[in-house]
């Protein structure tokens, strides 16, 4: 299986975002709307997905033999399914960690293909890691958004994507690291994606007073909903609202595992939730810029020096 993507020879843009998820769609879903922004807006975004999704559940009959029990062919349909949504968000640089295929699919916790030795959830870390920096080394981003420890909601896979990237932030900037890789490189801030506690309860509890009519089955709560932090632990918001329908977009193009119906989507569990455009996210390193209007960061690069002025990108 080849990895379909092509990637810049070198990093040219001012700013530069790197975004490591777990399988196609984690990023449209978390990310979408901050990754159409600033691509619209010059920077380079490049995006790594870990695995292909093989274990995803399908929506709709029609293409349920795809899945891992049937025809277990997910993982090929799915990466075309990426290419779509990165399509619809503007970006040029996507990638799977270590080539299309190298990790599979683990599934949720707790199940066998936890135990198969070729899927991410069992890969050696700094393995894993070592791809991962090369790409760090290539692009040379200013910016890394993951996954929390908790990869969000617990599922293995973001788990070790999150761990996959952080080390590889920490492997990257040491030149005793395979210099072979190419030059350190150390990134100046990271960010944990997260979703504001008081957003999604007032969302919710709007929809349930209004008796509003829905288009799927259930809605969900908090708790369905990756990422939830108390409103103190988020320290900037990305405001994506004019790239909504690019976000959208790139939803719909992940069709065997989300279902987009206006402002609303699910997943295979048919509990509706709003699609967000205000991005939340965490700084876990690095130095926070000046906050917007807010009182938090509304732009990721805040505070630092654009590209073109380091005299030393190297570091």
């Amino acid at each position: 299986m080849t990895d379909p993507t092509t990637h810049p020879a070198s990093p040219s843009a001012a700013r530069r975002l790197l975004l490591v998820h777990a399988h196609p769609d984690d990023e449209s879903i978390g990310n979408g709307a901050t990754m159409a922004r600033y691509a619209a807006e010059g920077a380079l975004v490049t995006l790594v997905t870990c695995t292909l999704g093989e274990e995803g559940e399908v929506i709709g009959d029609e293409l349920r033999h795809l899945a891992a029990d049937r025809d277990d062919t997910l993982g090929r349909h799915r990466i075309g399914e990426l290419a779509g949504a990165m399509r619809a968000l503007g970006v040029t640089d996507h990638r799977f960690l270590g080539g299309a295929g190298r990790y599979r699919d683990s599934g949720m916790m707790g199940v066998e293909s936890n135990k198969r030795p070729d899927c991410f959830w069992q890969a050696d870390l700094d393995e894993a890691a070592g791809h991962l920096v090369a790409v760090i080394r290539e692009t040379r981003p200013q910016v890394l958004a993951t996954y929390d420890e908790n990869g969000g909601y617990g599922h293995p896979d973001h788990i070790q994507a999150h761990r996959t990237a952080m080390r590889a932030h920490e492997l990257a900037a040491d030149p005793a690291f395979r210099p072979e890789l190419g030059p350190a490189h150390r990134i100046d801030k990271v960010y944990w994606n997260c979703v504001p506690l008081s957003v999604i309860e007032d969302f919710f509890a709007s929809l349930r007073s209004q008796g509003k009519e829905f288009p799927f089955p259930g809605v969900a709560g908090p708790a369905d909903v990756p990422g939830v932090v108390p409103d103190e632990q988020v320290s900037a918001v990305v405001d994506g609202s004019a790239y909504a329908d690019r976000k959208i977009s790139a939803m719909r193009a992940h069709a065997t595992q989300i279902a987009v119906d206006g402002p609303f989507f699910s997943l295979s569990n048919d509990l509706g939730q709003p699609v967000p455009t205000m991005e939340a996210y965490r700084l876990v390193y690095g130095q926070a810029g000046p906050p917007g209007a807010g009182g938090r960061e509304d732009d990721l690069f805040a505070g630092l020096v654009p590209a073109h002025a380091v005299r030393n990108p190297t570091r």
